[in-house]
């Protein structure tokens, strides 16, 4: 039988990400060590009081029936969180679980997008960004983010044409792969820009409590105005490392939640109640061990960042996310091309940044994952290859 898949299916590649998988198997049955820093799974355990309310519920049977629709007692949780922890008042019908934001963002253009559409989406990207304008039929426009404005879009470089049939557009601070912040008068430009050609803003919000240096991580919505204009994002998976359970939240405008509530009671019977159980017990139990971790990932950073600087590789600080950014050293003609010697040589592992798209050329993605002895290890490994300064 000649079985033909979907012609969509041909937009979607493994590419450089499974050709690191095969050269890094290679190496560790030759029996190379490797120290993997391109994917981005924390590594710290879960707090022991969001295990148990976990373990607790699934004793339950009950709690294996269909969970249909959200928990009220877990909707309330986000409600009270969202207040506490940022100043920032919504009600229970302005929020809407998704099985990690992965999946929300993958789906939320069916949602909100026709084929006439325009998203607005940034380059370097997150991959899950394309995709939801892709499924949503939209047509994608992508606006740079040059190191030499901080990582920041140029709204103004953005044609009038394209901002006119624009549907939504997507942002991301701190942003990951670039790993920087944005200041307050970025929002406050963004709520205009959407304000003016009627734009709806999705903002993801994963990195909020792993912001480095003393700066405040805050909502897109404790903004005058957000709320009319668009959802943010926000996820359990780093601030309280609960990956695998995929618990995230889209929180704002109403229609926009309505929306997406309806596209997901189409293909979803809703979130095992032991894992909302432990959605509760994360956001209302105590956000210390939240701080602390942030505390070790700035370590981690300091570490790695400081230590490529002092044996020769010049890369900027992370200034939030648990992820590094840094321009690859010179006399090397591709991101592809330096990770892959890289890896050779050293065993070390992280993601080209043009796996992120166009702008992303040039750059390399680490993931801070591994404990500072190892990064320092690490760091010598890197330094006695000799490869930062093989082409100079």
């Amino acid at each position: 039988m000649n079985i033909e898949v979907s012609k969509r299916l041909s937009h979607f590649q493994t590419g450089i990400f499974a050709a690191l998988n095969e050269k890094k198997d290679a190496l560790v049955k030759s029996g190379k060590k490797v120290y993997n820093l391109s994917v981005g799974t924390p590594d710290f355990p879960v707090a022991e009081h969001i295990q148990n309310a976990l373990i607790d519920a699934a004793k339950d049977p009950d709690n294996f029936h269909y969970a249909l629709k959200d928990l009220p007692e877990m909707l309330e949780a986000v409600k009270d969180y969202y207040k506490k922890r940022f100043g920032v008042e919504i009600s229970t019908d302005e929020i809407t679980s998704v099985n990690g934001s992965q999946e929300g963002i993958a789906h939320i253009g069916m949602a909100l997008c026709n084929p006439e559409d325009v998203v607005l989406l940034p380059n370097p990207g997150y991959p899950v960004f394309e995709v939801g304008s892709f499924f949503g039929r939209a047509q994608s426009y992508y606006y740079d983010l040059k190191e030499e404005n901080n990582f920041l879009p140029r709204f103004d470089e953005i044609p009038e044409e394209i901002a006119k049939k624009a549907k939504y557009i997507m942002v991301s601070y701190p942003y990951n792969p670039v790993c920087a912040i944005a200041p307050k008068s970025f929002y406050e430009e963004l709520i205009a820009f959407a304000k003016k050609y009627n734009i709806i803003i999705v903002h993801d919000n994963a990195y909020s409590d792993i912001i480095y240096d003393g700066v405040y991580g805050g909502s897109f919505l404790e903004f005058e105005g957000a709320k009319e204009l668009g959802v943010e994002l926000f996820s359990l998976s780093k601030s309280f490392n609960l990956t695998g359970a995929r618990v995230s939240f889209v929180v704002g405008n109403k229609k926009v939640i309505d929306a997406i509530k309806l596209l997901r009671s189409q293909y979803d019977f809703g979130m095992f109640i032991p894992i909302q159980k432990a959605a509760i017990a994360a956001l209302t139990g105590p956000l210390d061990g939240v701080k602390a971790q942030c505390a070790k990932y700035q370590e981690r950073r300091d570490v790695l960042c400081g230590g490529l600087r002092s044996i020769g590789w010049d890369i900027r600080d992370s200034q939030g996310t648990m992820f590094a950014w840094a321009k690859i050293p010179e006399g090397f003609s591709s991101s592809q091309e330096f990770c892959m010697e890289l890896m050779e040589k050293t065993g070390v592992i992280c993601t080209p940044g043009d796996a992120f798209g166009s702008m992303g050329e040039g750059y390399v993605r680490f993931a801070l994952v591994l404990p500072v002895e190892v990064m320092r290890e690490m760091i010598d490994v890197i330094d006695k290859s000799g490869i930062l300064h093989s082409r100079s």
